[in-house]
């Protein structure tokens, strides 16, 4: 089993990208991915349908509230502003 967990790629000091790893059986793969219309966030949904992780194309301009809104949406539990000090460590 994969736990929840965040990635943040940097470059030059800055967060650029981020991938929020949603709980799944490991070696669960990507079959869809679903965009939100504005392309910030990105959702990666196994061959059942379920949710199995989040793209954060630019986590700067991504609040915790507005990734936390998708989270709900998805009937997964909020992330804590613990766990997304990583995004606003720069």
């Amino acid at each position: 089993m994969t736990e929840r967990s965040l990635q943040v790629t940097y470059r030059k000091g800055r967060p650029f990208a981020a991938y929020l790893h949603l709980s799944h059986a490991t070696g669960e793969k990507s079959a869809k991915t679903v965009p939100a219309p504005d392309g910030l966030l990105v959702v990666d949904y196994a061959g059942s349908g379920r949710p199995i992780g989040v793209e954060i194309t630019a986590p700067l301009a991504v609040p915790l509230e507005r990734l936390n809104r998708l989270l709900a949406d998805l009937g997964e539990p909020p992330l804590s502003e613990q766990d997304y000090l990583p995004v606003r460590a720069a």
